[in-house]
């Protein structure tokens, strides 16, 4: 499948800001059954230094200096992007939940795709007991990795309910998951949280996933917004499958990588500091649209 994918970020100001440094995540991945066949990214006002780069975990970055005053700073990522990932069933499932967690623990790699950085506790997914216990119930002894995963990835979708007024970028984990409300960034940390409570190794993914109208319905322009998920490492074999607990979906070709990480402070979109007084108001649109 062959997508062209638009992110357009404004920030509207109450008053001229005169100095903004960014860092910005937006561009594509191209790996893990993702091909960027072409990308750019649009700054208005214009950069006065732009240095653009790769994280460690293999995430684009480009870190700006705006240093024009402004009152309104626009941010568009255009990209067409191909994705072919591979379906399940996918090899090396036979492992059992406990001896993957033992295989991850006994890792001595430390590439950037290795498990051992995702086994514990992070900025915005710390231990939280109560969490741990819920994932619990889906892992019982011997039981296969996904399988039980993929459980956890239904009781969530089930139990939580999509809500974006019941939460912001900087909801604790545990206040979502006591309200039982939320967004695909907390039922990811929620998840991750869980996994990782149990010795499994779970990363944060930021990205998109293809907007379906319902039948006779035209798809509208700027309806997709920017999504989150889980990786599971299932062993050596298998590797790192994505499992979308929102959707409670095994990720294919529906969803589009931008970055990777331990948490959503790895992956933000954009973030930085800006310097000038008043408040902002931020509008974001998102389109991802088949072509082929």
């Amino acid at each position: 499948m062959i997508y062209d994918v638009r992110h357009l970020t404004t920030y509207g100001y109450s008053r001229p800001v005169p100095f903004a440094r960014c860092i910005l995540r937006l561009l594509p991945r191209n790996d893990g059954g993702q091909t960027v066949r072409k990308s750019d990214l649009v700054v208005t006002p214009r950069p006065a230094d732009r240095i653009d780069g790769i994280c460690f975990f293999g995430n684009q970055m480009t870190t700006l200096t705006i240093s024009k005053a402004h009152r309104e700073l626009k941010v568009e990522m255009r990209a067409r992007v191909e994705v072919n990932r591979p379906a399940p069933p996918f090899p090396g499932l036979t492992r059992h939940w406990e001896e993957v967690g033992a295989l991850a623990l006994a890792s001595t790699s430390l590439a950037p795709d290795s498990p051992t950085h995702h086994l514990y506790p992070s900025r915005l997914v710390p231990a939280v007991s109560e969490v741990v216990d819920y994932a619990r119930k889906s892992f019982s002894p011997l039981r296969p990795v996904l399988e039980a995963a993929c459980e956890l990835m239904a009781r969530i979708r089930a139990d939580f309910t999509y809500d974006p007024d019941a939460t912001e970028v900087t909801t604790p984990l545990a206040e979502a998951f006591h309200q039982r409300h939320g967004v695909c960034q907390d039922f990811a940390h929620i998840m991750i949280a869980g996994l990782r409570g149990l010795g499994l190794p779970a990363a944060y993914v930021s990205g998109y996933i293809r907007t379906i109208p319902p039948p006779g319905q035209k798809r509208l322009e700027g309806s997709d917004a920017s999504h989150a998920w889980v990786m599971l490492w299932c062993g050596p074999e298998t590797g790192w499958v994505g499992l979308d607990p929102t959707n409670d979906l095994i990720v294919a070709d529906d969803h589009i990588v931008t970055a990777f990480g331990r948490d959503y402070a790895d992956v933000s979109p954009l973030d930085g500091v800006l310097i000038g007084p008043g408040s902002q108001k931020v509008g974001v649109a998102v389109d991802v649209i088949p072509i082929g």
